[in-house]
């Protein structure tokens, strides 16, 4: 082993607080796995604007007790250096069901109390929005959630919420970074609980601070009953997360009775062991909610994801079965319910460049005001928060990765608010005798079939940067559709087909929009994660007064598929 290397691993192996990582890596050693620490130690798992996130295991570039201290450490010297009165109005800190999220919430704690910081610290797992709720809640200066959401059982990860509730953004993600990067240089500050809590900069978050966020759903002005709940029953999953208490609660108290969990997935449980995948997208995720909606024919199959920050949901058919709405759906739906009865005060809405163009739509019928953001709920809410004004105050925004936020008692997605909204939104069209997809057939009449579809494409090591050759030779045309605007976000510009050009009021982002005749729109961005160009595209079928949704839908799956394939074939390989 080159002396670099060597140096590198004894320095973690005498700071590494963890006996499991210790002895994975010691092993390692052990064995002269060269190859393998060289790996490990090739440098340090990048914080971003979603935090930290990675499989656990030892070093640096995976997450463990060491990373996590090391990085709370440069959070809150970052904390220290920005906001006022950081050491009394604190930090609070909340943790999923995954096997380690327990200790390293703790460690969090544990250095940000020794730094001087107050604390936080629910005394359980707890629901991801419900931190985000917190920061406001308590004015804290910020907060942490260790989760990592949906992915496999052996990935963790570390969120940070700002001052104002909204997760991060630059330049406060950069920030925080380099003072990670310091911080590892460092003797780590650390103070056991037990000691922090006799010093009073530990603060339990016990069942009140729980009751509270209820309470919040329960009284939300958004979230009151427009029609009677009995018309409504749904199954619901967990998915082995840390929504079930929380979902069953704040349905019961909105008056939903008729609700089924689904027992083998309602408690926390970091192994997952009845998915391949704990992602309601993914295939098969939802199969044992739809079998518990269908034993008691029940009208919806809800699930949270493990965090329960997104909501996703399966509708029965007239034919008794059951299919899922795609995250564009639901939040077309939630858009209309919302605004149908949002005071006049209270009409901003939000979405994505990559989700649906529909809402916009919705929002102008009902004169309403709809912003676009780029992708990810922290540009959502941040843009959101900047954008509100006394008459014009934020209601709703959603993506279509199942992410939607409900009024502004929580400035992140929420998956527990959205299910007891989706359940309202059921009763009112329930006591109408009106059903979900006949309300999406209405609003698609109006406005067009709106289908949407995403494509990526694996970069190999000789494909041609495909940005630049777009830029370099714009089309005209895709697919037979007349190109009228393109928008290039790394340039913040829009050029039309005539030439002329306007400025875009977005960060400057390496993706291009095409706006087409048609209402057809093709959005190309590289992957922030992966070696993969994504490819999201919208087509928009005029349903005239012959169509039924299956004529509309089957017209508008045949101009996806020629779209696409004329799309992908126009690009270099």
């Amino acid at each position: 082993m080159n002396t670099h290397l060597q140096h590198q691993v004894n320095q973690w192996l005498q700071q590494d607080p963890d006996p499991k990582t210790q002895q994975a890596l010691q092993t390692l050693v052990d064995n002269q796995d060269e190859a393998a620490l060289t790996a490990m130690f090739s440098g340090r798992l990048a914080f971003g604007t979603a935090g930290l996130r990675g499989v656990v295991g030892p070093g640096p570039m995976a997450m463990n007790r060491l990373v996590v201290r090391q990085t709370t450490a440069g959070l809150g010297a970052y904390l220290l250096s920005q906001i006022s009165h950081v050491a009394t109005r604190g930090v609070i800190i909340g943790y999923d069901g995954r096997h380690d999220s327990y200790v390293f919430a703790h460690d969090a704690a544990s250095v940000l109390t020794a730094m001087g910081i107050t604390v936080r610290l629910t005394t359980q797992v707890a629901a991801t929005p419900l931190v985000a709720f917190g920061v406001k809640h308590f004015n804290a200066a910020a907060g942490i959630v260790v989760t990592a959401s949906h992915n496999p059982p052996q990935y963790n990860g570390y969120k940070v919420y700002w001052e104002n509730g909204a997760q991060i953004i630059p330049p406060h993600d950069s920030g925080i970074a380099a003072r990670i990067t310091q911080a590892a240089n460092q003797t780590i500050p650390f103070m056991e609980l037990s000691a922090a809590k006799a010093q009073d900069k530990l603060i339990w978050l016990k069942d009140d601070f729980y009751q509270t966020y209820r309470q919040g759903v329960h009284s939300a002005s958004e979230l009151q009953q427009h029609a009677d709940p009995k018309g409504v029953s749904l199954a619901y999953t967990a998915m082995h997360g840390v929504g079930a208490n929380m979902a069953e609660a704040v349905l019961h108290d909105a008056g939903f009775k008729q609700v089924y969990s689904v027992t083998a997935q309602r408690e926390p449980d970091g192994d997952f062991p009845t998915v391949n995948f704990p992602n309601p997208e993914e295939k098969g995720a939802m199969d044992l909610v739809i079998a518990e909606a269908k034993k008691h024919q029940a009208m919806l199959a809800c699930a949270n994801d493990p965090d329960a920050d997104r909501f996703a949901v399966a509708v029965r058919t007239a034919d008794n079965d059951y299919k899922m709405l795609t995250g564009d759906q639901v939040g077309v739906l939630f858009g209309e319910y919302l605004l149908s009865h949002a005071p006049a005060h209270q009409r901003l809405v939000g979405t994505t460049i990559v989700s649906s163009s529909l809402l916009s739509k919705v929002a102008q019928s009902l004169h309403a005001s709809c912003y676009t953001t780029l992708t990810g709920f922290k540009w959502l809410m941040n843009v959101g928060i900047n954008k509100c004004e006394a008459d014009n105050q934020f209601l709703f925004a959603y993506e279509e990765a199942l992410g939607y936020t409900v009024g502004s008692m929580v400035w992140d997605k929420d998956g527990l608010s959205a299910l007891v909204a989706f359940a309202q939104l059921c009763a009112e069209l329930a006591e109408k005798g009106r059903t979900v997809w006949d309300k999406l057939e209405q609003i698609y009449r109006q406005h067009g079939f709106h289908l949407n579809a995403q494509v990526s494409i694996a970069l190999k090591p000789d494909t041609p940067n495909i940005g630049e050759f777009l830029r370099q030779q714009p089309p005209t045309a895709i697919a037979d559709y007349a190109v009228l605007s393109c928008d290039d976000l790394s340039q913040s510009l829009r050029t039309f087909a005539n030439g002329t050009t306007a400025v875009i009021d977005l960060p400057k982002s390496d993706v291009l929009i095409y706006c087409l005749e048609n209402g057809a729109r093709v959005i190309v961005r590289p992957s922030g994660t992966e070696p993969k160009i994504k490819c999201y595209y919208e087509v928009v079928e005029t349903m005239n007064v012959t169509d039924t949704w299956e004529s509309a839908q089957q017209r508008a799956k045949q101009a996806m598929s020629q779209f696409i394939q004329a799309h992908q074939a126009s690009l270099p390989s």
